[in-house]
């Protein structure tokens, strides 16, 4: 078999200022990070409250190798179900307030399994046109009919809910905070609307879960909305600095999900370390709501700096902050320029994005020095306003 069409393919990449390679860094994720023998500030990492190196989650995550060991050895439905497994699922349900929970090995195999357990070829789905990739995956792999609205649009999405009948089951899916834009989807707007029109809403809240809300619920507790048949996906790997992801509501949707989920039934089961690592991170999560104000003080401030510059970063809300630049090439040089003077901030390029909305992607944490953020600010400005003015 000739690769000739993977050399042409790569090519095509690197003339279109779409090629992507490893960044590789040294030692544990933090505000600061070694990047090519370099100490720069970290504006790229998910890790929000900063607990993928506290010193209580890596103590859980030890203490779980020495006591049940490294790996879990089978899928949880043969021999890969062990009590750190059991006791994470019992706390996120505790957590998120809702009857039981399931954990999966990534928030790719939670959306898949979730979606295409529950809908099928009689079935249709509504979908955010910026929903996480993973998403759209799971609608196009489920085989039902799959409608996408314009961003945030619930105009648009009670429109096409009225013109389409004759479907056995309807499912709407949306981010609850959009991980390229760092807006809030209008839930209390969708959830109404699911429920005017008898369809199943889930949520997908990996980056709220830790984050929003009173007690980092997600983005049901920050809207204030309680409705036990919202299905509620997060993830594990990002404020709550572990790995893994997790799905909460009814009870029967477990069982359900635990008999007929694919991704679930026939991946080995996460190791007994992470979970416990996880647990020790929800922990910390629910006994610390000061996290959440570091994090929204810090957030606040490097959001309104760069509005204030003029630079746009959309209608970001959250501690996920674009700064939108258009050309893919001219985000890749402002990335490397700012690389160079100490700030490591990845440029977000299609297909990840729509086509001339190449990004700087900035995530702020909750225990990053405010001098860092400050002179990341600046610099920030400095750059990105020299190059696209």
């Amino acid at each position: 078999m000739s690769f000739d069409f993977v050399e042409r393919a790569l090519k095509d990449l690197k003339e279109g200022d779409l090629y992507r390679t490893l960044m590789p860094i040294d030692g544990p994720q933090g505000p600061r990070v070694r990047v090519s023998g370099k100490d720069v500030i970290n504006l790229s990492s998910n890790n929000y409250l900063g607990l993928a190196n506290h010193p209580k989650v890596k103590e859980a995550s030890i203490k779980a190798v020495e006591s049940c060991g490294a790996g879990s050895g089978a899928s949880r439905l043969v021999s890969g179900t062990m009590r750190p497994h059991l006791e994470l699922e019992e706390r996120l349900a505790t957590f998120k307030g809702t009857e039981a929970a399931l954990v999966f090995n990534s928030g790719y195999h939670a959306n898949l399994g979730i979606i295409t357990t529950l809908a099928g070829r009689e079935d249709i789905i509504f979908s955010d046109r910026l929903n996480h990739a993973s998403i759209v995956d799971a609608c196009i792999l489920s085989r039902a009919k799959f409608k996408r609205y314009p961003h945030c649009d619930v105009n648009s999405l009670e429109r096409i809910l009225k013109d389409s009948k004759g479907y056995r089951r309807k499912l709407i899916v949306t981010d609850g905070v959009f991980s390229m834009d760092g807006d809030i989807a209008p839930l209390k707007d969708i959830s109404m609307l699911a429920e005017r029109y008898g369809a199943t809403l889930m949520v997908d809240d990996a980056h709220a879960t830790g984050v929003l809300g009173n007690h980092g619920r997600g983005t049901l507790e920050h809207l204030a909305i309680d409705n036990p048949d919202i299905i509620q996906m997060g993830t594990l790997g990002k404020a709550v600095g572990s790995f893994g992801a997790f799905v909460t509501g009814r009870k029967t949707l477990i069982e359900y999900l635990i008999n007929r989920a694919r991704p679930f039934i026939y991946t080995t089961a996460l190791p007994p370390s992470v979970c416990a690592a996880s647990i020790a991170a929800l922990d910390i999560i629910m006994q610390e709501p000061n996290l959440r104000d570091e994090l929204w003080n810090r957030s606040g401030f490097f959001r309104g700096y760069l509005n204030n510059a003029g630079l746009d970063t959309l209608m970001s809300e959250t501690q996920i902050i674009p700064v939108v630049i258009g050309n893919a090439r001219t985000a890749l040089t402002i990335s490397n320029e700012l690389l160079e003077e100490g700030i490591f901030v990845q440029a977000i390029r299609p297909p990840t994005v729509p086509e001339g909305t190449s990004r700087l992607r900035v995530t702020v944490m909750a225990n990053h020095d405010q001098d860092d953020l400050k002179y990341a600010a600046e610099t920030n400005k400095r750059v990105v306003l020299n190059k696209i003015t």
